[in-house]
């Protein structure tokens, strides 16, 4: 998760501080497999300081804090404009009146947290849900011994949220007024009706409570419908799969916008919708590739990256070119990549396609959903 901590006063600093070497340490000693909250969609993690503590106090800052010199409501539109999630040491009005003007809905607002100078509380303010501030709360109050304060009401009363269930199971959401909608039953005690796509359940997944599952395709209104169907039925809240993983391979350096614009056309090529997208993927020496991170956070789309030995395992029949074994050991990144991130099951829907050093191809995976244990 790409991070960035402002504060306000020299207690901030020290604070931020802090939370950054806690934050290394508990990366450090976490198993490599294991992705936590720390982790954002390209699988890195970053924290960076900044500060707009008064007076030359700030600007002496020691140690690796940035003194913010421009306005913090443009700053913070900046930060957001990137796809970073913010965390604001200080008060939440400070937080609100630096968001509010930058603010677009819900599902693609960045996480937002605030906590005071002295530590004691972490309160997510913006995006708990489907940008994960809720959980990047209780992982920096267990990190520095402080108290998450969560206001989702869903959260607070265990209850099932349909938005995060959503994200879990690379969902588009299709009608986002359809969550409060879903919740307020929820929170109500009701029963939840829900049908998916016939096949579409992982295997021994067990139903939790207070959900039944109805018959795809309903024969009556249901209040949750997955399914990558045109023909559905009347549903509260419509979701989607996302289907389709982008393989990408470019030269290096090759700059964000021609980068966006020609993994743009590609997916309009191949007559799907970039909302369907559930993953990027290329060849490990990509992994900083600075256009596809930025394409990545921007979009919140997971970044996925292989070894050339891990794309050289895959079988099947790929477009090879000679000239990209010699340089990076695979005789094709874009194919080899699209199908490895699908999994199981993943075809090539749309082949290898080449433009100003740039090349990319599209994979289809086979999807299913989940629930979380009760």
């Amino acid at each position: 998760m790409q991070i960035s901590v402002v504060s306000f006063t020299k207690n901030g600093v020290e604070l931020s501080k802090k939370l950054a070497d806690l934050w290394k340490e508990r990366l450090k000693n976490r198993p490599e497999c294991d992705r936590d909250v720390f982790s954002d969609v390209t699988g890195r993690e970053e924290m960076t300081l900044y500060t707009k503590c008064s007076g030359q106090a700030g600007k002496d800052a020691a140690g690796p804090v940035i003194f913010v010199e421009q306005g913090v409501g443009e700053w913070t539109g900046e930060q957001m404009r990137a796809g970073r999630t913010l965390l604001f040491i200080g008060a939440c009005g400070i937080a609100v009146r630096a968001v509010a003007p930058h603010l677009t809905d819900k599902l693609h607002d960045s996480p937002v947290l605030v906590m005071d100078e002295k530590g004691k509380y972490v309160i997510p303010i913006l995006s708990g849900h489907f940008g994960g501030a809720n959980a990047l709360a209780v992982g920096i109050a267990e990190a520095v011994g402080a108290v998450p304060v969560i206001t989702t009401a869903t959260d607070i009363n265990r209850r099932f949220a349909v938005d995060l269930f959503a994200k879990k199971n690379s969902l588009t959401i299709v009608n986002k007024d359809g969550i409060a909608r879903v919740s307020s039953k929820a929170l109500a005690g009701q029963e939840i009706t829900m049908s998916i796509e016939t096949g579409h359940i992982s295997e021994g997944c067990k139903i939790p409570s207070g959900i039944r599952m109805a018959p795809y395709p309903p024969e009556a209104y249901v209040d949750v419908l997955i399914t990558s169907r045109e023909d559905f039925a009347d549903t509260a809240l419509l979701l989607r799969p996302k289907e389709y993983v982008v393989g990408i391979g470019c030269r290096k350096g090759k700059e964000a916008e021609k980068i966006e614009a020609f993994l743009l056309q590609s997916v309009r090529e191949a007559g799907i919708f970039p909302e369907q997208i559930c993953a990027v993927a290329s060849v490990d020496r990509k992994k900083d590739e600075q256009g596809l991170l930025l394409w990545s956070r921007k979009h919140r789309v997971p970044f996925l990256t292989y070894t050339a030995k891990q794309l050289n395992e895959l079988e099947g029949e790929f477009q090879a070119s000679a000239f990209v074994l010699e340089k990076v050991g695979v005789d094709n990144v874009c194919e080899r990549a699209a199908k490895k991130a699908c999994g199981p099951g993943g075809t090539i829907v749309y082949g290898k396609h080449a433009e100003d050093g740039m090349t990319v191809a599209i994979a289809k995976r086979e999807w299913s959903v989940a629930f979380d244990e009760e």
